[in-house]
């Protein structure tokens, strides 16, 4: 049972993400000229709130999610100042900017993270008994580089691909080192189903993840930190799209997150500081690149959403019909709302 200092260090992470993504709409329509309304944490009714200059801030009674409610944002306004009386480079500004805050809060985070874990290098450290790599005729120090073509960084990129081609046949290319130099060549496997483990295994065990020896290096294995939890997410959407994940594993709602980050934290708070900013950096890195890029589909009422209507009217060269917009984005909201208590019934189930 995870108790109360676990729950608000989960919530106050969630919380962080979240403002961090509504501080970039609310920079941004600052930058470019438009009012501010109110920016707030949180939803439902104020806790508290102060006014300061033509914006309150408010902090409010369930600590999930956020809003930067701008001037004219969804209606026409005679005021400069409106949001959507500003040129259409601006607003597209301000709607991506909350998802590149949170891209960016991410990388920043994941320099902390590969500082303390190093890089987990796809080079092969043993070979399973009677498995298809060895048969394949693999060898220890052996580096992947490629399956099918799909280039691989890490040997979570491995996991991650034959999670997603359950018993594929695959080409793996690798590197081989020969008298000092290397040479690239490929095999065939095909993976075999392990009871045990309840998956797909080809009997690879990669060397433990290596520190990171140059400037240059920690910048490029943060960037794929960020690239990967990203994949992860499409993934992730796409095995739960043709049903080969259960909806109840694929998805989780703010319950659910605050029930794993609780998990951990109360893990780390055993192990030590360090343990817990470990911890702490890779939630923040997961959370803050999955909300940046779910808010960047195409999904009305998200910010991709409105970023498609803003490019359309870019292409055209005049603004679609505001009402219609608004119709679609409350269709939308609905669909999200539906969806919402769909993943908030299934987090309550999963907990109790």
């Amino acid at each position: 049972m995870l108790n109360f200092i676990d729950i608000m260090i989960a919530i106050l992470l969630f919380g962080f993400i979240v403002f961090v993504h509504e501080l970039g709409h609310f920079l941004f329509a600052k930058l470019n000229g438009i009012g501010v309304v109110e920016f707030s944490i949180g939803m439902g009714p104020r806790l508290c709130s102060v006014v300061r200059g033509e914006t309150r801030y408010s902090l409010k009674i369930l600590p999930f999610g956020g809003s930067c409610m701008m001037v004219g944002e969804d209606e026409q306004q005679a005021d400069p100042k409106a949001f959507n009386n500003k040129p259409v480079w601006a607003r597209i500004s301000v709607i991506a900017a909350g998802p590149i805050f949170n891209m960016i809060l991410a990388f920043l985070f994941a320099f902390i993270f590969v500082s303390m874990q190093g890089h987990d290098s796809p080079v092969i450290g043993n070979l399973m008994d009677n498995f298809p790599a060895a048969e394949a005729g693999l060898e220890p120090g052996d580096q992947i580089v490629a399956i099918n073509n799909q280039k691989i960084f890490s040997s979570r990129d491995m996991s991650l691909y034959f999670s997603s081609h359950p018993g594929k046949t695959v080409t793996v290319s690798y590197l081989r080192d020969k008298g000092g130099s290397q040479t690239q060549e490929t095999t065939t496997i095909t993976p075999i189903y392990v009871e045990e483990r309840q998956s797909y295994m080809i009997g690879i065990e990669f060397i433990p993840s290596q520190p990171i020896s140059s400037a240059g290096e920690w910048v490029r294995c943060s960037a794929y930190e960020v690239k990967y939890c990203i994949s992860s997410t499409f993934v992730t959407l796409r095995m739960l799209v043709q049903k080969q994940l259960p909806v109840d594993e694929a998805v989780a709602g703010p319950l659910g997150i605050v029930s794993m980050v609780g998990e951990t934290m109360e893990s780390g708070r055993e192990q030590g500081p360090q343990v817990v900013l470990y911890f702490v950096s890779f939630w923040i890195l997961l959370l803050s690149s999955s909300l940046g890029i779910m808010n960047l589909l195409p999904i009305p009422a998200l910010d991709g959403g409105r970023l498609v209507f803003l490019i359309l009217e870019l292409v055209r060269g005049k603004p679609i019909d505001p009402e219609k917009e608004g119709m679609v984005h409350m269709a939308g909201m609905m669909v999200l709302m539906a969806l919402m208590v769909m993943i908030l019934f299934i987090d309550v189930r999963r907990l109790l």
